[in-house]
C-alpha cells in the first residue's frame, strides 16, 4: 500500500512537469543567435529572450516593453524611461548604458540582414541617467518608437566583442525576456527555459523547444501524432486534416506578410524576357508602364487567395492590410481584367505577347510554389507566356538580392516581405525607395525603382508627427507607387497555426509563434 501511494504521488507530480513543456514545430529554420541580425525566424525566437524598449501588439502597434514610458521632447529628441527594477537574466540591473550600447551595436553591425532601415533616423543616443535614454534624430522622426520595437536590448558587459558562439548559450546569451536561451542546434532546434523572474506574470511553460520541420506534411504529421504542440505555417492543402482531427484545431488571423511581384526597372535589356520568336528583346518591356499595368490586371488575386491558398490569404492591393498601420481604405485590390491586359500589351507594341521567366521560392511559405505556378498561368493567358522557376530560398535570395557589387538577376519575381515595424511607410522605404545606403533607404529595392515624387512623399510621411496628417501623407505615397505599378502587391498571408486541443493561441499579424501567446485552455 505504501509503495502504491508513493507511485501515485510521483505520477501526480509528473503531470504538471510534463504540462510545462511546450514544443513548437517551425517551418523555417533559425540560422543564427545574434539578436541584431534581422531574419524573421531568428527574431521570432529571440524576442522570447531579448526585449526591445517597445513591444508590439498583435497588429504591430507599439506598447511598453523594456521602457515603461517614452515622450517627445522636441521634434528631434525622444526620451525613454526604463522600467523600474528591470534586470537581465543574470540578475544585473539594466541601465541606460546597456540601451545605448544595444542601439549603437544594431546600427554598426554589418551584413545583408541588419536593422539599418529602422535605425536610419538615429543621430545620437546617450544615457541621461541610469534609467533614462535620450535619442537625438537627424530630423523629425515620429515613428521612432515603432522602429525601436525591433532593437533587442543586450547586456553591454556580456556582449562587448561577442561572437555567434557567445550568443548561442554562451556569455552573451543574456536578455530581459521571459525566457533564457539554452542552446541552438543548427538545422534542428532552439531550446529556451523560463527565466527565474520577469516583470510580467510567470509563464506557464518551464521549457520551450522550437523544432525545425520544413516539410509541410511532416510538420502536420508531427502535430497529429502529438510530437509537437503547435505548428506554424499550416499548409492550406492539409488544413482540413487538422480541423477534422479530435486532437487538433486550426487558428488563423490577418497577416502583414505580403507576396509581391518585384519588377526590374533599371536594365535597358533583360535576360528573362524574350520575343515571341524566342529572340532577345531590344528593350526591357517592364519599363513600359502599359506592360506593368497589363501584368497587374492579368492576376486574379481573389482566386489566388480563396483557391490557391484555400482561404489562408487575403487579396492585396497595397502595403498594409486592414488593421495595420498605413492601410489606405480608399485603395482597393486591382481588378482581374484579362481583356484590358491584352489591349495594353498590343498598345505597347506586343500584339503577340512575349516570353517571360519568373522566379519564386518553393520553401518560404506554405503554397509558395503553387501560387507562383498559378500566377504564371494567369500571365500566359493574356499573352505573356510564362515559365516558372521555383527555387530553394537560399538560392533564390542570393540571386534576387545581388550583393558584392552584383545587381539582382531577375526580371519579374515573387517574394514575401513585411516590415518588422508593421508600418506601411517602412515597407515602402525598404522595398521601393531610391537606394541610399547612407540614409538606409531601399535596402531591399530589388527592382531598383526610383521615383523622385515618391521619395519626396515618403520624406513628408517621415516628418509628420500628427497621426491624421501622417495617414493622409502615407496615402499619397502609397497611391503614387500603386498607380505606377512600381511593385505588384498580390496577397497577404494569413497567419495560420495548428494547435493541440487543450491549448489556446493568439494569432499575430507578423505570423510569429510566441510561446507567450500560447496558454492552457481554461
Amino acid at each position: 500500500m505504501k509503495r502504491l501511494a508513493t507511485a501515485c504521488l510521483l505520477a501526480a507530480l509528473a503531470v504538471p512537469a510534463a504540462a510545462q513543456q511546450l514544443t513548437i514545430g517551425f517551418k523555417a529554420a533559425v540560422d543564427g543567435s545574434d539578436p541584431h541580425l534581422n531574419y524573421t525566424p531568428n527574431r521570432n525566437v529571440q524576442l522570447h529572450v531579448y526585449e526591445p524598449l517597445v513591444l508590439q501588439d498583435e497588429f504591430l502597434k507599439p506598447i511598453p516593453g523594456a521602457a515603461s514610458f517614452w515622450r517627445l521632447v522636441d521634434p528631434t529628441t525622444w526620451e525613454f524611461t526604463l522600467r523600474e527594477g528591470l534586470t537581465f537574466h543574470d540578475g544585473t540591473p539594466v541601465t541606460a548604458d546597456d540601451v545605448v550600447f544595444s542601439i549603437r551595436r544594431a546600427r554598426a553591425i554589418t551584413g545583408l540582414r541588419t536593422f539599418v532601415v529602422q535605425t536610419r533616423s538615429v543621430a545620437a543616443v546617450e544615457a541621461k541617467d541610469a534609467r533614462t535614454v535620450v535619442i537625438r534624430t537627424n530630423g523629425p522622426a515620429p515613428l521612432l518608437p515603432n522602429q525601436l520595437a525591433v532593437i533587442a536590448i543586450v547586456s553591454a558587459r556580456a556582449t562587448e566583442g561577442a561572437t555567434e558562439a557567445d550568443f548561442n548559450g554562451g556569455r552573451a546569451a543574456i536578455g530581459t525576456g521571459p525566457y533564457r536561451w539554452v542552446r541552438f542546434t543548427p538545422g534542428q532546434e532552439v531550446v529556451l527555459e523560463r527565466a527565474a523572474s520577469h516583470w510580467r506574470p510567470q509563464e506557464p511553460w518551464q521549457r520551450v523547444s522550437f523544432r525545425f520541420i520544413p516539410n509541410d506534411s511532416s510538420r502536420v504529421a508531427a502535430l497529429l501524432a502529438g510530437d509537437v504542440d503547435v505548428i506554424d505555417n499550416v499548409p492550406p492543402s492539409l488544413a482540413t486534416r487538422l480541423r477534422e482531427s479530435e486532437r487538433t484545431q486550426v487558428v488563423s488571423g490577418p497577416g502583414m506578410f505580403t507576396l509581391y511581384m518585384y519588377l526590374d526597372h533599371f536594365r535597358d535589356q533583360v535576360v528573362f524576357a524574350t520575343g515571341a520568336d524566342g529572340q532577345p528583346l531590344p528593350r526591357n518591356p517592364i519599363r513600359d508602364a502599359r506592360i506593368r499595368q497589363a501584368m497587374n490586371l492579368a492576376i486574379n488575386r481573389v482566386a489566388l487567395a480563396e483557391r490557391g491558398m484555400e482561404g489562408f490569404a487575403d487579396p492585396m492591393g497595397q502595403f498594409a492590410a486592414p488593421g495595420f498601420i498605413g492601410h489606405v481604405p480608399s485603395i482597393g485590390v486591382a481588378p482581374h481584367d484579362p481583356a484590358r491586359a491584352r489591349t495594353l500589351l498590343a498598345e505597347a507594341g506586343y500584339p503577340n505577347g512575349f516570353n517571360l521567366t519568373i522566379q519564386c521560392t518553393n520553401d518560404r511559405f506554405a503554397g509558395d510554389a503553387r501560387v507562383c505556378q498559378a500566377i504564371g498561368q494567369m500571365l500566359s493567358s493574356v499573352g505573356i507566356r510564362t515559365t516558372v522557376e521555383a527555387l530553394p530560398s537560399a538560392v533564390f535570395f542570393r540571386r534576387a538580392n545581388g550583393g558584392q557589387g552584383l545587381d539582382p538577376e531577375f526580371t519579374a519575381f515573387l517574394a514575401i516581405f513585411a516590415s518588422s515595424t508593421g508600418v506601411a511607410s517602412e515597407s515602402m522605404a525598404t522595398i521601393l525607395r531610391t537606394r541610399n545606403a547612407a540614409r538606409g533607404h531601399g535596402s531591399l529595392n530589388r527592382g531598383r525603382y526610383s521615383n523622385a515624387e515618391f521619395d519626396a512623399a515618403l520624406d513628408r510621411v517621415d516628418a509628420a508627427f500628427d497621426e491624421a496628417e501622417r495617414d493622409r501623407l502615407n496615402a499619397i505615397a502609397t497611391r503614387i507607387a500603386i498607380e505606377d505599378n512600381a511593385i505588384l502587391p498580390i496577397i497577404s498571408l494569413r497567419a495560420g497555426y495548428g494547435v493541440r486541443r487543450g491549448l489556446t493561441l493568439q494569432p499575430r499579424g507578423d505570423g510569429y509563434t510566441f510561446a507567450t501567446a500560447i496558454r492552457p485552455a481554461q
